[in-house]
């Protein structure tokens, strides 16, 4: 292929990612207008200034969220490429433009990988699914106790069925953490299947990570997973301000805990986040609809406003770079 046929190629592909991704954030707009007027129309009833405020908290912790995800982004690929925060930043973002539009969004690691050098990209695959794995362990370990004590305050469990979910907690909170902290564990099994020793340069990345590597990861994971907590509980506070901290933090945990659990994909995610978040606040409060509207703007935020800031960086990929 010629130089001037891969550029056409490029640009073509570029266009592409740029219309999908338009299409279904459009896509769900559409879907999803009633949810999002359900969150105007809820505004409306709070004064302007602590909406004005509180949004722009909110917004403010959305662009945190995604710079810690950068400096551990940063972390997780000091061995492969020596990458600034600001090219950590770009590849984070465009990531989130392609995740948006795959399945369980799988679409972030190959955008993220894209701004590495083209040899290390697949290195870069497991080095990322280490942090992802980080971040898992914090959901299910804060939210597997959390559903708990969710369980003991606010649902009636026969006793024997409620001791058999404490003790399956215990075996998966300790499992996350054990095998978090051995992740070497996967490396020697990889290299022992036969027909994959040959790939042992990519997964190998994976076993390179010394047990403080790997405490400092899940630092960069809980400090993430408290910032998007506490976005929920901002936007939940400004629409229904009668449910104290204690208690929306614990629905708040269990809710992200399920949410992890649920493959999904972006674009339709919001309608499971709804169904999900609704049944839990159920038990605390009698306002399914400022909670579906406070689940939809805060799905907005996180979600949509990176997706369409990292269809910026789009233009600046290079498909058929060969250097490194």
């Amino acid at each position: 292929m010629t130089i001037y046929a891969k550029k056409i190629l490029s640009w073509l592909i570029k266009a592409a990612i740029l219309v999908l991704t338009f299409y279904f954030i459009y896509h769900q707009f559409v879907k999803k207008h009633d949810a999002l007027n359900d969150f105007t129309n809820h505004l409306k009833t709070v004064g302007q200034n602590q909406v004005i405020i509180t949004l722009g908290f909110v917004v403010l912790l959305m662009l945190v969220n995604w710079v810690l995800e950068s400096f551990k982004w940063c972390y997780l690929t000091l061995e492969l490429a020596n990458l600034t925060i600001w090219q950590a930043i770009e590849g984070v973002f465009h990531g989130l433009t392609w995740a948006i539009i795959t399945p369980n969004r799988l679409g972030e690691y190959g955008g993220r990988i894209m701004f590495l050098p083209p040899r290390k990209r697949i290195h870069g695959v497991f080095a990322m699914a280490v942090g992802a794995f980080a971040q898992n362990v914090i959901t299910n370990v804060l939210g597997a106790s959390s559903g708990i004590l969710f369980l003991y305050l606010y649902v009636s469990v026969n006793s024997l069925l409620f001791a058999g979910l404490c003790v399956g907690a215990f075996f998966l909170i300790a499992g996350f953490l054990v095998f978090y902290f051995n992740i070497n564990w996967l490396v020697r099994f990889l290299n022992s299947i036969r027909f994959l020793k040959k790939y042992h340069r990519f997964f190998d990345i994976m076993g390179r990570y010394k047990k403080a590597d790997l405490l400092n990861i899940m630092f960069f994971s809980l400090a993430r997973f408290f910032v998007f907590s506490f976005q929920y509980y901002l936007v939940i506070h400004l629409l229904i301000p009668q449910i104290s901290l204690a208690t929306m933090m614990l629905v708040i945990f269990v809710f992200l805990f399920i949410q992890s659990a649920i493959p999904s994909l972006d674009v339709i995610d919001i309608g499971v986040r709804s169904l999900t978040a609704t049944t839990l606040f159920s038990y605390v409060t009698q306002q399914p609809v400022a909670v579906i509207a406070a689940v939809s703007s805060i799905w907005f935020i996180n979600l949509i406003i990176p997706a369409i800031l990292g269809s910026v960086f789009v233009l600046k990929l290079k498909f058929f770079d060969r250097n490194s």
